[in-house]
């Protein structure tokens, strides 16, 4: 009681007020982002925005919670077996990478252009996952920078060529604006080298945690951490991101895939709205 009297009296009962209910929303949207094997920056984000925080701390921020929720919902994951790390351990150092550049270099761009930059890809993931996507045939020859992956019951074939460069593209614009890039590496995976969404979503959550990390890390070198925010909603993210890992294996890839397509629209027009407003 005598703690809390004296964060009241330090930082205002609006502050207060503000950081519970923000604790509540990042709590559930961790347990959702991490059933569809995303950090949830995209939502973390706006959230934060609007609570009062300026959009390069919100960003900074927002790559913590999405170290810790991936990290959270990958101990799940990994115990079903649903995370290929050959496949993450190819396509993500380039991620990994660029979001270390963007992060470092978001100062660069005012913060309104991060958040329409941020918008319209978003309406692109939106458009392409819920696009219906005709089966094909699985073309089984062997050509230079083709990878035929087997991992566990499920095949396909991995084109480096348009992996790799798009890899390297999302890491620069998720550490930019303070995503985690899983709302893109999903589509990457499920689109263009036919992986199965459950273990799209299995891989993501792994490379989500790393890609974080490094944007946490070139963000946090450009002085926006702020730990008075970061440390109760990192928390409350760790225990969203064990939850939604559980629900994700009971839930069926069909209805996986229309939660991460609309969830991730309203994310776009919360976004939207905001830079709007702001600008």
């Amino acid at each position: 009681m005598f703690k809390a009297g004296l964060c009241v009296e330090k930082y205002g009962e609006e502050f207060m007020i503000a950081i519970v209910v923000v604790l509540v929303v990042i709590f559930v949207i961790a347990i959702v982002m991490a059933m569809t094997g995303r950090g949830g920056g995209n939502f973390y984000v706006p959230v934060m925005i609007v609570a009062g925080l300026a959009m390069h701390e919100a960003a900074t921020v927002a790559q913590l919670i999405l170290f810790c929720t991936a990290v959270a919902a990958l101990l799940v994951f990994q115990k079903s077996r649903t995370v290929d790390w050959k496949l993450a351990l190819v396509i993500d150092p380039p991620t990994d990478v660029m979001a270390f550049v963007g992060g470092y270099y978001a100062h660069l761009f005012s913060g309104n252009v991060l958040k329409f930059v941020f918008v319209f890809l978003l309406v692109v993931v939106v458009f392409f996952m819920l696009y219906p996507v005709k089966e094909r045939p699985q073309d089984n020859r062997k050509r230079f920078g083709f990878w035929h992956r087997q991992f566990g019951d499920s095949s396909y074939v991995v084109n480096l060529w348009v992996a790799i460069p798009i890899a390297a593209l999302i890491g620069l614009v998720a550490g930019m604006v303070g995503i985690s890039g899983g709302s893109f590496k999903i589509p990457l995976m499920v689109l263009a080298c036919g992986v199965p969404m459950r273990i799209a979503i299995g891989t993501s959550s792994a490379m989500v945690a790393v890609t974080a990390l490094m944007g946490f890390l070139g963000h946090t070198a450009g002085g926006d951490f702020n730990p008075v925010w970061a440390i109760p909603l990192m928390i409350v993210a760790v225990l969203g991101g064990l939850m939604g890992g559980k629900l994700s294996l009971k839930t069926k890839p069909d209805n996986l895939k229309r939660i991460f397509a609309y969830t991730t629209l309203v994310a776009a027009v919360f976004m939207f709205i905001n830079a709007v407003l702001s600008g």
